[in-house]
């Protein structure tokens, strides 16, 4: 205790100042071992000026640039598999286009050919129903002529176009409530050609 007390205050500050300022360098070589702070590149310029050669900051190594390269090739393998879905989605909706337009163009033939069966059919009402009321005039005029008129006139049509002018007056008197004058004007037709058209209208009305 009687040495200590003879120390003077000044070489104790000064034993402290160096101990803290070996502490501290310790400390900061400590954590640039470690890689939490960079003492020697921050302590360069102080160094120089004690003439002391700071150490040569090493070369970064490859591992950040390996890194870096590898998430980019694996960043352009997810996109090039991006880009191969897109080109497969793209192929599909092509063949899905295809398909559609295919489908869509038979459509419009079947719509086309049912419209050619529904004109054709309605030509074929229209023609029944002109050919109908043509008879049905026809039959009204040879009723009101004189029956020997209406059967020369009926002697020169064909068979068919007979049966079908006999058979139009004997439906308008049917439907009038009348005896119809069919059998009278069949009665003053040659016997041969009266016996053909009697046949003929007895097999269409047994089909």
């Amino acid at each position: 205790m009687a040495l200590y007390g003879k120390v003077g205050a000044a070489p104790r500050i000064i034993v402290l100042v160096l101990l803290i300022l070996v502490l501290t360098i310790g400390g900061a070589l400590w954590f640039d071992y470690l890689g939490i702070l960079d003492v020697k590149n921050a302590a360069a310029p102080i160094l120089r000026l004690m003439g002391i050669q700071p150490p040569a900051k090493l070369p970064e190594t490859d591992t950040t640039y390996l890194l870096e390269i590898e998430r980019l090739g694996k960043l352009r393998e997810a996109l090039d598999l991006q880009s191969e879905e897109l080109r497969r989605f793209e192929e599909t909706l092509k063949a899905k286009e295809k398909e559609i337009n295919q489908k869509m163009a038979e459509l419009e033939e079947q719509r086309k050919a049912l419209q050619d069966q529904e004109k054709s059919f309605n030509q074929r009402v229209r023609s029944y129903e002109n050919k109908r009321a043509n008879l049905e005039q026809n039959a009204k005029y040879l009723t009101g002529m004189p029956p020997a008129q209406a059967v020369a006139i009926l002697l020169k049509m064909d068979d068919q176009d007979m049966i079908e002018h006999l058979r139009m007056v004997e439906e308008l008197a049917r439907n009038a409530g009348e005896e119809s004058v069919v059998a009278f004007w069949l009665s003053l037709m040659p016997a041969e050609r009266a016996a053909t058209i009697q046949r003929k209208m007895t097999l269409r009305r047994s089909e």
